[in-house]
């Protein structure tokens, strides 16, 4: 447990904090539709359902507040370098936008379900009641209004028997914009599932916007006031010496007719904030959308894999950071996220894109039919922003893991401690790096082994050999692969590389790998980074939580991974 705290305490904390929230929302409002005594009329009309439906609303105005805050990015990078303490603790937190993201998605989409149900509930009600099928008082509450010269407010929304529950919903604007909602919400949500957002990402990219129309239509939702409550008179309406005696009400002195009036619409105070901030994000990155951006070179790596060296004016980077790519000549409306392989020390910008969707393959395309000398097609940049692998060097020590294409935002970590080490600079902390490369095919790992063969002949110009520790892991091959490598198994050099780490086949066995890096740095904290599939983040962090000590002597393991 003591383990599990050290890398996910902060983070649970938050979750419990906002669960916490709802629930407090949800019981406040339940309660105070289901026994207050300005609902109590109300009740008479709607049942059950009046709480079933307004406490969800609640609940729903404050996460509907809080969805549009962790995918404004500019936000997030402005808050990644504003906190001077508990810096680390905090910045990790950032990194987990977009789960919480989608759990603040998860519990709108719950509560829209329980309040639309309510609300259809509620709408037959309003309909039998006006038909008297609920008793005398319910009948008489229903018709309050009718008599233009009884100066009355009304109680039941549904003026006329012909009115059908059908027709209700699609002739007010709380149906209306209700529908519009809903249905907006739906296709929102299906196609954010994972197999869609692999697949066809320009469908995912499209449906999303239609939070637009979801909370232009959330805005305007409360503007019918269809849930009424009762006005204090003078004199008062005795609700339980009146409810009884219907037939008195405007006689007595006691019973005068009961006045009724629609809450004020609140849902808009919650969301104008987010919604400023959020349009203030979008004019940001249309600014950027409208810098011009040049090529300082375009290279087809092996594997298809495009590497695009970009110049912009003004632009500064950290290591590890990310930006997004626009082409207008694919899609005016489409941004990727791609994580720069170049060192903030260089005086250009890169990215390696592999193929990988429409989008990309598209892109790779044009760039491989371009005649000789051209420059590649228009493009523009949002960016750079903050992820986790940001934090590398205020670790003692760090593990990278990258599968595949994720190994990019370690290519700029890396190009950026050869800088540091030219450079001679005092600020670098880092003592040890251990670097782990997994592969499918031998062809990925042509373009990073440059890189590596520098590395390694500076560490060892250095005395450093111990400074930075690789691995690289061939996960797919076959048997000619195997013959091969054993009968170049002498060889100074690797058949596949030409570095003198050797590659392996196979996956890493994690728990040695932990357990040796917990043994050669006893006292240290180390940083675990991870750009690659979930299935891999779960094993890494279970690892972390596995191999941390709670003594504060003793090695800790903090698991990182880029999110976008």
């Amino acid at each position: 447990m003591g383990n599990w705290i050290i890398n996910h305490g902060l983070s649970a904390f938050i979750v419990v904090v906002w669960m916490g929230i709802n629930i407090f929302l949800f019981v406040y409002y339940y309660m105070l539709y289901d026994l207050g005594p300005q609902f109590e009329y109300t009740r008479e009309l709607l049942g059950a359902a009046l709480p079933w439906a307004r406490a969800p609303a609640a609940v729903l105005n404050f996460n509907c507040m809080l969805i549009l805050l962790p995918v404004c990015r500019n936000l997030l990078s402005l808050l990644r370098g504003s906190f001077m303490c508990c810096e680390r603790t905090m910045r990790k937190q950032l990194d987990k936008n977009l789960t919480f993201h989608k759990l603040v998605a998860y519990m709108i989409a719950l509560m829209t379900a329980v309040h639309t149900i309510a609300h259809l509930l509620n709408v037959e009600r309003y309909s039998n009641s006006l038909a008297g099928l609920y008793g005398p008082l319910a009948g008489n509450l229903s018709m309050l209004g009718d008599s233009s010269e009884l100066n009355t407010t009304y109680l039941n929304p549904i003026r006329s028997t012909s009115t059908t529950p059908t027709l209700f919903v699609f002739t007010t604007i709380a149906g209306l914009t209700g529908v519009v909602i809903t249905l907006a919400l739906i296709l929102i949500i299906t196609s954010s599932m994972e197999v869609i957002r692999r697949s066809f990402f320009e469908v995912f990219w499209y449906t999303h916007h239609l939070f637009i129309i979801f909370f232009a239509g959330l805005v305007f939702h409360g503007a019918g006031r269809i849930v009424r409550s009762q006005q204090v008179t003078d004199p008062p309406h005795n609700n339980s010496f009146c409810e009884d005696q219907p037939e008195n009400w405007g006689k007595i002195p006691e019973c005068p007719i009961p006045q009724f009036a629609g809450g004020f619409p609140q849902t808009w105070m919650w969301v104008i904030g987010p919604m400023i901030i959020y349009l203030c994000e979008r004019i940001l990155r249309f600014i950027r959308y409208m810098q011009p951006v040049s090529y300082r070179k375009i290279v087809i790596r092996p594997s298809r894999v495009l590497e695009l060296q970009l110049v912009k004016a003004g632009f500064k980077m950290e290591v590890g950071q990310y930006v997004f790519l626009n082409c207008p000549a694919i899609s005016q409306l489409e941004w990727h996220p791609f994580t720069m392989t170049s060192a903030p020390e260089e005086d250009f910008f890169s990215v390696h894109i592999r193929l990988a969707g429409d989008w990309t393959e598209k892109l790779i395309k044009m760039v491989e039919n371009l005649p000789e000398g051209a420059q590649g097609p228009s493009i523009s940049v949002d960016g750079p922003l903050g992820t986790a692998s940001e934090d590398v060097f205020k670790y003692e020590v760090s593990m990278l893991v990258g599968a595949g294409i994720g190994v990019t935002p370690f290519a700029s970590i890396l190009k950026s401690i050869w800088y540091k080490f030219k450079d001679s600079n005092p600020k670098l902390q880092t003592k040890r790096i251990y670097f782990y490369w997994l592969c499918r095919e031998t062809h990925a790992f042509e373009w990073f082994a440059d890189l590596l063969q520098v590395l390694e002949k500076e560490m060892e110009e250095r005395g450093m050999k111990d400074f930075l520790t690789y691995k690289l892991y061939l996960t797919g091959w076959d048997q000619s692969h195997a013959d091969h490598a054993m009968v170049h198994f002498d060889k100074d050099t690797d058949i596949i590389t030409g570095l003198k780490q050797k590659t392996l086949y196979g996956r890493p066995n994690w728990d040695k790998e932990f357990e040796e890096v917990r043994k050669d740095n006893p006292s240290s904290e180390v940083g675990t980074f991870l750009c690659g599939p979930q299935a891999l983040a779960k094993d890494l962090d279970k690892k972390c939580v596995k191999y941390s000590d709670v003594d504060p002597r003793r090695t800790k393991f903090y698991f990182n991974k880029e999110n976008f």
